[in-house]
């Protein structure tokens, strides 16, 4: 009783901040874990006239079905594929970006290399991969334009499954670097200026000061976007990787979110298209709980 008393003072004492935090909670009940229960149709042959509980029970069959599909491999391969490169490249970019602007002591200058690399981020997909196929045009495109100027002949990128990955990784970073930079900006600004100018006086280099004073400053950081980054592993945009996609680069462009679009949207299997999500989506839990597990072994930081 006390300690339910005590709740509700503190309750009473604090209402604006649960007033406050009450409408996100809201949000998440709402529009995030109610809608949870629909993912039961992924263990049933779901019928929209039988509805949700209607809908006869099938177990894993849907799961059996797409572990023994012809394309299983070469889906989850290029899904995998693509998302590692995307960790590799395009992850510890925006630090490199945070740590070069950091550096930056020309103020208009900082800001106006800020302002050129957030632009591309507030750039629809659909309009980026517009300026995508006529820069890469074989015709009229100012990259083949370039090409033939140094005496090559014009590549046809987006009909050749090779070239899928470079231009996704590359627009990716490109679009995402800027907006990415933001939260490394924000720990490099909370550092202690005093270590740098201690450092200064030592006769600390400006690389010395990066690797001594900045890295250590923002690992913690680094480490919570890199979890997220693995937990997020799996969830390629899906938005992009459709608009990218033909029929002559679909060997590495199929990857698990457009698949199950085809499925799902085009084909109407909805406990398929349901059982491949889950799947999906439980690699990627198995992925987070790991390596923030293994991260907090290993120096103690976690994101929970």
């Amino acid at each position: 009783m006390q300690q339910s008393r005590r709740a509700a003072k503190s309750i009473m004492a604090n209402w604006e901040l649960y007033a406050l935090i009450a409408f996100p909670v809201a949000y998440f009940i709402v529009f995030r874990y109610i809608p949870m229960y629909g993912v039961t149709i992924a263990f049933k042959d779901f019928s929209p006239a039988l509805g949700i509980w209607g809908s006869p029970w099938t177990g894993f069959d849907h799961f059996r079905t797409f572990f023994e599909s012809y394309n299983f491999e070469q889906i989850l391969r290029n899904t995998v594929f693509l998302s590692v490169l995307l960790l590799l490249i395009a992850f510890p970019i925006p630090i490199l970006a945070a740590l070069m602007l950091n550096q930056v002591a020309h103020r208009r200058l900082k800001r106006f290399i800020q302002t050129s690399i957030y632009a591309p981020y507030f750039i629809s997909t659909v309009v980026l991969i517009g300026m995508v196929y006529v820069f890469l045009s074989p015709n009229s495109g100012i990259v083949n334009h370039l090409i033939v100027a140094l005496g090559g002949e014009p590549i046809l990128f987006m009909a050749k499954a090779e070239w899928f990955r470079p231009i996704y990784v590359f627009t990716d970073v490109w679009q995402n670097t800027g907006f990415a930079s933001i939260i490394y900006l924000a720990a490099l600004a909370g550092i202690d200026p005093h270590l740098h100018e201690a450092a200064v006086v030592d006769g600390a280099s400006k690389w010395q000061r990066v690797r001594h004073i900045d890295l250590p400053g923002i690992a913690p950081t680094i480490l919570v976007m890199f979890i997220l980054a693995i937990g997020n592993l799996m969830n390629i945009g899906f938005e992009k990787a459709f608009l990218m996609q033909t029929d002559v680069n679909v060997d590495t462009s199929e990857i698990i979110p457009t698949y199950v679009y085809k499925i799902g949207i085009q084909r109407a299997q909805y406990s398929f298209s349901a059982a491949i999500g889950l799947f999906n989506a439980v690699i990627n839990l198995i992925l987070l709980v790991v390596v923030n597990q293994t991260v907090k072994k290993m120096n103690g930081n976690s994101l929970f």
